[in-house]
This record gives C-alpha cells, sequence and structure tokens, in this order.
C-alpha cells in the first residue's frame, strides 16, 4: 500500500505543477475550490470547505478572497446562520475552470500515446474507491 500512496503522491505533484502552469497565477487549491462547486454543488460555507480540503479555516479564508477578488466566487449570507456566509460559483469562475481544463489538455494528450489504451478507464473506477473510503474514513 505504501508503494501505490507513494506513486499517487508523485503524481499529484507531477500533476499540480502541469495544472499550474495554465491558472494564470492562481493555486491548485484556487482551481480546486472551483472543481468542487462544480462536482459538489454550490452553497458550502468556508467552514465546510476548509474541512472538505482539510486545511485551516483561515487557508481557506485566504484562498476565498483572492477567488473574490478575482470575481470567480461570491460569498453570500447564509440562510440558515445569518452569521455564515456561503460560497457561490460565479460565470467568470465557471468560465476560468473550464478555460484551464481545456488548456491542459494538449499536454494530457501528449502523454496518452505512451500509456497502454484504456489505462485511465481500468484505473478509475479502483481509485474512486480508494478516495471513497479515505474520504469516509476522516469524516
Amino acid at each position: 500500500m505504501f508503494r501505490l500512496f507513494n506513486e499517487i503522491g508523485i503524481l499529484q505533484q507531477l500533476s499540480r505543477a502541469m495544472l499550474e502552469r495554465h491558472l494564470d497565477g492562481l493555486t491548485v487549491l484556487h482551481f480546486s475550490v472551483l472543481n468542487h462547486l462544480v462536482r459538489v454543488g454550490e452553497g458550502p460555507t468556508p467552514l465546510r470547505l476548509s474541512r472538505a480540503f482539510q486545511v485551516p479555516k483561515t487557508t481557506m479564508s485566504f484562498t476565498l478572497k483572492g477567488l473574490v477578488a478575482r470575481d470567480l466566487v461570491r460569498l453570500e449570507p447564509s440562510l440558515e446562520d445569518g452569521r455564515a456566509k456561503c460560497v457561490f460559483l460565479t460565470d467568470a469562475g465557471r468560465r476560468f475552470r473550464e478555460g484551464a481544463i481545456a488548456a491542459i489538455g494538449p499536454e494530457l494528450t501528449e502523454v496518452m500515446p505512451h500509456l497502454p489504451a484504456g489505462l485511465a478507464d481500468d484505473l478509475l473506477p479502483g481509485l474512486t474507491r480508494l478516495r471513497e473510503v479515505l474520504d469516509a474514513a476522516r469524516d
């Protein structure tokens, strides 16, 4: 299992550097928040996001501040708790995310001929299950 997680860690480091080249000065955490809002749904609180990403609330607040400054997300008062804010993707944020995914496409396409056909399809179910198990274990 250590070898598996070691390989995943190396892949994460390499893919992070590849993605950040296309983020116009933002970090993978900024992109990940945008991606999370698309994938999981909009309206979480900053605290919920900090827990989801396992980063301190101050780190998430700083990350959200950068996204708000670039008009990629907006914060609105929570309807359930007037003291809390909820995070929503803006149209610009959705376009930025899609643009980053499109921009990294050519680099990913260059890698594909060096891999066995169907590798992603073969690996994805197992990796998804591993993420689900780890996700459940942290909660």
